[in-house]
C-alpha cells in the first residue's frame, strides 16, 4: 500500500479549492447561517483531550442549541451516562468541532469553535424542561462556522425512507454490552431500557 506523507503528496492529487468552499465561511452566524442551526435538532460534537478524541451525539426538542448572539452558542448538557468524556476534554482543550443535521435536509452546517462549562444556576434553570434542568451548559465561542457540501448524505440516501434499516435486523443496546461484557444480563437490560430511557430523558 502506498501512504501518503506529505501535505505535498496530498494536495497534487486533489484539484483546487473551488471559489465557493472559501467564500463560504464566516466567523459569526449570517442569518442564513442561523436560520439553519436553529432549525437543527441533532449535532454532532467533536473535542479533543490528553487521552485522545471524542465526538458525541446531542440532540434536543426544537434546536439542539440555543443561539445566545451571533458568536456564541449555549449547549445543556441533559442526563446521559455521565462518562462525561466531551465535558473532560474541554476543561482540559477548549477546541471544539460542531456539525449539525437538519432531517429532510442533505445541508450539513460546521462550526469550529472554543468552548467552556458553565454550572451558573440561573443558566441552567433558563433550559428547564418537565421540570429538570441540565447539570451544565457549553458556552461555544464561534471561530468559523459554514455548510457542508451535500454529497455525503446525497450519497447515503439519509433521509430516503426506503433505505431506512429494520432496527429489529440490528444488535439491540444488551447484545452489543454483552459483547464488549460477556457476563452482562442483555435481556434485563434491554428490557428494562425503553421505560428508564423514558424516565431520565432530561
Amino acid at each position: 500500500m502506498s501512504i501518503i506523507t506529505s501535505v505535498e503528496e496530498l494536495k497534487a492529487i486533489y484539484e483546487g479549492v473551488s471559489e465557493a468552499s472559501i467564500a463560504k465561511v464566516t466567523k459569526v452566524l449570517t442569518p442564513e447561517y442561523r436560520r439553519m442551526i436553529e432549525t437543527s435538532p441533532f449535532m454532532a460534537l467533536a473535542t479533543v483531550g490528553p487521552e485522545g478524541l471524542d465526538c458525541s451525539p446531542r440532540g434536543d426538542l426544537g434546536g439542539v442549541v440555543r443561539i445566545s448572539d451571533d458568536a456564541t452558542l449555549l449547549l445543556p448538557d441533559w442526563r446521559g451516562n455521565n462518562r462525561i468524556d466531551s465535558l473532560l476534554n474541554i476543561v482540559r482543550d477548549p477546541r471544539v468541532a460542531l456539525m449539525f443535521l437538519v432531517p429532510g435536509s442533505n445541508t450539513a452546517m460546521r462550526i469550529n469553535g472554543r468552548a467552556v462549562i458553565s454550572a451558573e444556576p440561573e443558566l441552567l434553570k433558563s433550559f428547564e424542561m418537565d421540570g429538570r434542568h441540565p447539570r451544565s451548559v457549553t458556552v461555544i465561542t464561534i471561530h468559523e462556522v459554514y455548510f457542508q457540501c451535500a454529497r455525503a448524505l446525497m450519497r447515503a440516501e439519509l433521509w430516503n425512507p426506503e433505505r431506512f434499516v429494520d432496527p429489529k435486523s440490528l444488535p439491540t443496546p444488551g447484545n452489543l454490552l454483552k459483547a464488549a461484557k460477556a457476563d452482562f444480563d442483555q435481556e434485563t437490560y434491554d428490557r428494562e431500557w425503553s421505560e428508564r430511557a423514558a424516565r431520565t430523558m432530561w
